[in-house]
């Protein structure tokens, strides 16, 4: 029996006997002679190797694995994101320098030799024999080419990888079959081109031309010869020879290539000396993949991309299938991203919130009437350090972000909407005390009734005592008097009217049906309430929210269109209904609540909103052609904004109106910039007679003592928690298990 060298590899002997027998075996697949699976040449172990014949001859190429590039809407680069790194071009767009290193060190007798090279085997059989070991190797330009399919096609499965890698005689004979189909099919230029593709270059850059933009910042198109047999030299191992790690090494390495490309004549010995004299060279630029690369703040926009991308079913029936097309990558992904409204938000957010205060904001723009998201962003940079994060604090957990936050008052014109539609008057009259208990019983869907007993709310202060009109009401954001009003409208048409205005809690709970929701009790995202706010603008039209415009996908020299989800547009309310929520909106910024965020050159609208303990502070607003929401607070829930600094100034307490309205101003200030002002169509709303106004089942407590704002419990206790409830026993609150009620007032 053979013995083994105290290393455990093969002795000369036995390597001698291997090589021979694959020596043979290649003499043989060149004359196309089949051969048994076992025999005289000893190749491998029963069932190991397949019959030559029986091997299958149609090598299937997977597509090449390349980059996206993400683009705004006028065409500019957002960020660039791989599995991996890698551009295909035409062999026409490699330098000649560079196809002739590669050649010269690989395989010198490309052009003379089919697919396997029995004189090259023979050599290095002989060199092997000599060295004791595998000093050469025998592979072909077009066999390392198969290899480097199977290796494309493992994919990052780590498994998949070392089967397409190991060194049996086995695969080493599927590599022979398919290389021969290969040469057959292809030709020697479209393999040089194929390979100079899919090899592997080091530093993450996959073939030649990701390879020239990272070591030379340049295309291959424009690498001179020292430049050219750098990289060629690269390719035998990445690692040893890695040039921004070991110049040392790399220049030798360099310097053999141009040495073996002198002495098969592609050079003169003469213009092979004067390259080795010259330095690398090195111009190196950094990997930039993914949605951290991202340009104008807009990584968080770019993430969400990759979240519709991955969960939409209109890009593949799985999220496995999906997921498949983004890793192959090739994609040109045109969004709908405004980079004026983008750089507009970014600079607002900048100026008021610092990314290491206590809290946080994140905001977000949307065109009414289309649903296209023109801009997304927040204080914490997308990040992996301090003071960064990668939840996108502007959207639903689903969609890569948290669990939201209570919008607060900004919900009341859902409520008011709701009401309109329903056939209640804009002049209509409660008794809005600053303090009462809510009303009861009130019906909700399906039959049900919410009968909770014994749950106070107060006013933002003492002095805002009613009666009040829906339209003072709505400006000076008066908690009871919305309170009366879903109590007189019911709950389950103001759940429905948020529904059809795309209204849905971010953590994908169901809206709870109790009378608090009028409050903003429920958790929810600024996307969301951005474009619910935008079905005001479009006179009522609610259209779903959409980040891509067109997607074309690079396959190979075939560049086609993939079809991408398109905005659906539905009527929520009337025009009328519309109309006089924008009427009562405007009345806000206009001496209301929202005044900080009053635009000087064109109409708009909008609502604050706080809530309980200040947790969180809202301002979502609009004109015509623009909406957006500001949402102000501590992402994790704990730091309440009283006795605070934000972006350097200091709040005893912060309000709707005071911080969220000033950053929305500013944004949406600088993204309308030179764009149309158009009017809202606004409604006459005549100031009532205040006499004998609706108690609405509530009564008139005005004149009983309260503390403020806490809507949630009685005035005597401002930590009481609003605990809801149905009639029929259903476990319905108006909390969401924080302990925390809604919004209170402005």
């Amino acid at each position: 029996m053979p013995k083994k060298r105290s290393g455990g590899g093969l002795s000369p002997t036995q390597q001698a006997a291997k090589f021979l027998g694959v020596s043979v075996l290649a003499g043989a697949v060149l004359a196309g002679i089949a051969l048994p699976a076992v025999g005289a040449l000893g190749l491998a172990a029963k069932g190991s190797v397949e019959s030559f014949d029986e091997l299958p001859a149609n090598l299937k190429t997977p597509p090449l694995s390349q980059r996206t590039t993400i683009l705004d809407a006028e065409g500019g680069q957002i960020a660039t994101v791989y599995s991996r790194d890698r551009t295909v071009v035409q062999l026409k767009s490699i330098s000649p320098y560079m196809q002739k290193a590669i050649v010269a060190i690989e395989d010198s007798r490309f052009y003379e030799h089919g697919a396997v090279d029995l004189k090259g085997v023979l050599r290095a059989l002989n060199k092997n024999a000599q060295s004791g070991g595998v000093a050469q190797g025998a592979s072909t330009l077009t066999q390392q080419y198969v290899k480097n399919v199977f290796i494309e096609e493992a994919g990052d499965d780590p498994t998949k990888v070392a089967q397409a890698t190991q060194q049996t005689i086995g695969r080493k004979i599927r590599e022979l079959k398919f290389a021969i189909q290969v040469e057959e099919e292809l030709g020697k230029k479209k393999i040089l081109e194929n390979y100079l593709n899919i090899t592997f270059f080091g530093e993450q850059a996959y073939g030649v031309e990701a390879a020239a933009q990272r070591y030379f910042s340049k295309h291959a198109k424009d690498l001179t010869l020292p430049e050219s047999a750098l990289l060629a030299g690269i390719v035998q191992s990445p690692s040893r020879y890695d040039p921004v790690n070991d110049e040392a090494e790399a220049t030798k390495r360099r310097n053999v290539v141009l040495q073996r490309m002198a002495e098969i004549g592609d050079i003169s010995q003469e213009e092979a000396d004067q390259a080795k004299e010259k330095p690398l060279g090195l111009k190196v630029s950094k990997p930039k993949n993914g949605c951290i690369t991202a340009v104008k703040g807009a990584g968080f926009f770019c993430d969400y991309v990759r979240q519709v991308f991955l969960t939409d079913p209109v890009f593949g029936k799985t999220r496995e299938d999906r997921a498949k097309i983004w890793n192959q990558g090739g994609l040109t992904i045109r969004t709908t991203l405004d980079p004026q409204s983008q750089d507009s938000l970014q600079e607002s957010v900048k100026d008021h919130v610092k990314k290491n205060d206590d809290v946080a904001t994140a905001a977000s723009i949307v065109e009414p009437g289309t649903g296209k998201i023109l801009a997304m962003g927040q204080s914490r940079p997308y990040g992996f350090g301090k003071n960064e994060t990668t939840i996108n604090l502007s959207v639903d957990r689903k969609m890569g972000g948290g669990a939201g936050y209570q919008p607060g008052s900004t919900f009341k014109p859902i409520v008011a909407a709701a009401a309109l539609e329903g056939g209640t008057p804009a002049t209509q009259m409660y008794s809005s005390p600053y303090r009462m208990q809510y009303p009861h019983p009130i019906s909700a869907c399906d039959g049900r009734i919410w009968n909770e007993k014994g749950v106070w709310l107060t006013n933002e202060t003492a002095a805002e005592v009613g009666p009040y009109s829906m339209k003072e009401a709505t400006a000076k954001s008066v908690n009871t008097y919305y309170v009366q009003l879903i109590a007189a409208v019911g709950i389950c048409p103001v759940t429905e009217m948020a529904q059809r205005m795309g209204v849905e809690r971010a953590d994908g709970g169901k809206l709870q049906q109790a009378p608090s929701i009028a409050l903003g009790t429920q958790e929810m995202s600024p996307l969301t309430m951005a474009n619910a706010y935008a079905t005001f603008a479009s006179r009522g039209m609610y259209c779903t929210p959409i980040a891509i415009e067109s997607i074309s996908q690079r396959i190979g020299d075939q560049t086609k269109s993939i079809e991408v989800p398109k905005s659906t547009c539905s009527r929520a309310m009337s025009e009328n209904t519309a109309d006089t929520i924008n009427t009562l909106l405007r009345g806000v910024v206009e001496d209301g609540t929202g005044r900080q965020a009053g635009l000087a050159n064109r109409p708009s609208a909008g609502k604050t909103g706080t809530t309980d303990e200040r947790y969180a502070a809202w301002f979502v607003g609009y004109t015509p052609n623009m909406a957006g929401a500001v949402w102000v607070g501590d992402p994790a829930h704990k730091r309440k904004m009283q006795q605070i600094s934000i972006g350097g100034v200091w709040y005893g307490k912060v309000y709707g109106g005071q911080v969220p309205a000033p950053i929305w101003k500013d944004m949406m200030a600088g993204a309308l910039d030179g764009k149309d002002a158009p009017d809202f169509n606004l409604v006459d709303i005549p100031d009532p007679v205040k006499e004998k106004p609706d108690d609405g089942n509530g009564g008139d407590n005005r004149d009983k003592p309260g503390n403020g704002g806490n809507h949630g419990g009685p005035s005597p206790d401002p930590t009481f928690s609003f605990p809801g409830g149905l009639f029929q026993g259903n476990d319905i609150g108006g909390g969401t298990g924080n302990g925390r009620s809604g919004g209170n007032g402005p």
